[in-house]
């Protein structure tokens, strides 16, 4: 089963990554949305849980590999992984992300920057992983997945994430962020900005305060890695907006400007969460958007 697809926006040769799996309550994950409709369109579990995707996205840029978001890593033990239904592990025996990066043709060292759409664990987890080489009082340390990357992030979130409360205080490791910051390798951004030429970050608050989407544009062409402003294709949706989201109303306004641009541009989007769609094309059709030229991800059990 590949872990990969590979696309091109204009000039840059893009890929998406399959980084693992998560199961997470359907409720919690629809809203207010009626049970009836939304397991129409993502089917439950017996405990209730729907598979979500953890696809991130790699640009191949002249100023370097860029790889939006990490996944959730592999360095979280049993019990973590049996209540998010998470499986991460490839079948090299590496992470599931690390095996896609070297499907891709890539491996963490190439890496040159590391763009967070948010910190929560499924979004920045494989931030860091376990030094399995070092023994004695250092063995299974910390250390940075991606050694010779700059990791980048809205400084609110930062700040957001270090200070927690019985609200978030799951979604916000310390681990996965904070070794970052202690080494230096933080570049923080304070609104939209552009990270390298074509690449350009959008603040879309709702889900927390300062998520942000990704825009890979070149050659007229825009593709946006949409991250938990639109989880799933389900999510398209205006009122379908997940119960995690801290300002769900928020959500729906970000979301309402963020499609509108999408469909009078006709921008491709990235779904980090969905299980079967990796992507597709919006498109406008009257009042409302549909999603068109979809490519689908591979199947997950």
């Amino acid at each position: 089963m590949s872990l990969v697809h590979t696309f091109q926006v204009g000039s840059l040769r893009c890929h998406t990554l399959e980084g693992g799996t998560q199961r997470l309550d359907g409720g919690a994950m629809f809203g207010v949305v009626p049970r009836p409709l939304w397991e129409k369109a993502i089917a439950p579990d017996e405990r209730h849980r729907i598979p979500l995707a953890m696809r991130c996205l790699l640009i191949e840029h002249p100023d370097g590999i860029v790889l939006v978001d990490t996944a959730v890593g592999t360095k979280e033990d049993e019990k973590f992984a049996e209540i998010y239904g998470i499986e991460s592990a490839g079948p090299a025996g590496e992470s599931r992300l690390n095996d896609a990066l070297a499907e891709a043709g890539f491996s963490p060292a190439d890496v040159r920057i590391v763009i967070n759409t948010h910190l929560h664990f499924d979004h920045a987890g494989g931030n860091t992983c376990r030094d399995e080489a070092k023994v004695g009082e250092d063995a299974g340390a910390l250390r940075l997945a991606f050694p010779n990357a700059t990791y980048i992030v809205q400084r609110g979130e930062l700040e957001f994430a270090r200070r927690t409360n019985e609200r978030t205080r799951a979604s916000y490791l310390p681990p996965n962020f904070e070794p970052v910051a202690d080494a230096g390798r933080f570049r923080l951004l304070n609104g939209d900005a552009e990270v390298v030429p074509g690449i350009v970050s959008r603040v879309t608050p709702g889900h927390v305060p300062w998520h942000q989407a990704v825009l890979v544009e070149d050659g007229g062409e825009t593709v946006a890695f949409v991250a938990d402003l639109i989880p799933t294709t389900a999510h398209m949706k205006l009122p379908w907006i997940m119960g995690y989201d801290l300002e769900p109303l928020r959500t729906l306004e970000s979301k309402r400007a963020f499609l509108r641009d999408a469909a009078s541009e006709g921008w491709r989007i990235v779904f980090e969460h969905d299980p079967r769609i990796a992507m597709g094309r919006v498109v406008g059709r009257g009042a409302s958007v549909v999603l068109e030229e979809t490519v689908s991800a591979p199947a997950i059990a």
